[in-house]
């Protein structure tokens, strides 16, 4: 598929995903139940790594979001490699979790409080990612995301990149294009290379945007 038709693919989806996420935040203050969706993103996420990595971080709805409309208006400033740190991804875990856990019990039975909570969980991280985003850059977010770190341990030796290093000639375009600032030409150790990156979300704008098609899946 031509770069450019993928792209216009790849976007489309995302316009979707994203406007299903922002329309759901608004109707989930009016339908709490709405809020059980974070637990299917959460289920998705995971089951999915378990065969393909992080591949559903590519259209997850937030991440959609993040591509799609925060993205233009980006610092576009490189990640801080703290938010990368398995301690940082750990705690923000935990504190989210312990957060989960003291809200559902203390709301517990009722499924329409519970829900309300996960909406309002859902517009908080949604704020501090936004602002992330805008700051730095529109993927700061998934570096520590629980869900991504999740997915990056039980599906980082899946569905893996493959760099042919007798064709890349280290032009920096797939670093360019990635949406989550990985540089898969780093990897170029040998004739064909696997690019061990767990934090990879399988988008494919490097594959497609390779002028010498030394990369694939």
């Amino acid at each position: 598929m031509a770069s450019n038709e993928f792209n216009k693919k790849r976007s489309k989806i995302q316009l979707v995903s994203s406007s299903f996420f922002i329309l759901l935040l608004l109707a989930g203050l009016f339908y709490p139940l709405l809020g059980y969706f974070a637990i299917v993103c959460m289920v998705s996420g995971i089951v999915i790594a378990i065969f393909k990595g992080r591949k559903w971080c590519d259209f997850c709805p937030r991440g959609s979001f993040w591509d799609y409309f925060v993205k233009p208006f980006s610092r576009n400033k490189k990640i801080p490699a703290v938010f990368s740190k398995w301690h940082t991804r750990f705690f923000v875990m935990m504190l989210l979790m312990t957060m989960f856990t003291i809200q559902i019990v203390k709301r517990w039975p009722n499924p329409y409080s519970i829900g309300s909570f996960f909406i309002i969980f859902l517009i908080i991280t949604t704020i501090v990612g936004l602002l992330l985003g805008l700051f730095i850059q529109q993927r700061t977010w998934c570096r520590f995301c629980p869900v991504g770190s999740m997915g990056n341990a039980v599906g980082r030796n899946k569905y893996q990149l493959k760099i042919d290093s007798k064709k890349c000639t280290d032009c920096g375009i797939c670093a360019k294009v990635c949406p989550m600032q990985l540089n898969p030409s780093s990897h170029k150790k040998k004739s064909i290379e696997i690019v061990n990156e767990p934090d990879c979300i399988k988008c494919k704008l490097c594959v497609n945007s390779c002028p010498r098609k030394a990369l694939k899946f």
